[in-house]
């Protein structure tokens, strides 16, 4: 059952990460690629994340996946800000 879960954790992160790059190809202006890179790939990156903690299920890998997770959600949207107003 666990591998289950495991698996379609992944798959659902990688189809979410396949997304957002089709997403940086396929949306007409900086600001909306942003936002699907963004949205996109901080979701797979912490469905990745918890699939890996699901896998291990060990105390010290679950604190690092939560810190992974953590600091994604508050340096992905701080850096795609800065990257648009750069732009």
């Amino acid at each position: 059952m666990t591998e289950l879960i495991v698996s379609l954790l992944l798959l659902l992160g990688s189809v979410l990460m396949l997304i957002a790059s089709i997403g940086i190809i396929r949306l007409p202006d900086l600001v909306t690629r942003m936002h699907a890179t963004t949205k996109s790939g901080v979701l797979a990156i912490t469905l990745v994340m918890i699939a890996v903690a699901v896998h291990f299920s060990e105390s010290g890998v679950i604190t690092r996946v939560m810190a992974i997770i953590l600091f994604t959600f508050i340096t992905a949207p701080v850096a795609a800000h800065a990257i648009a107003r750069a732009g």
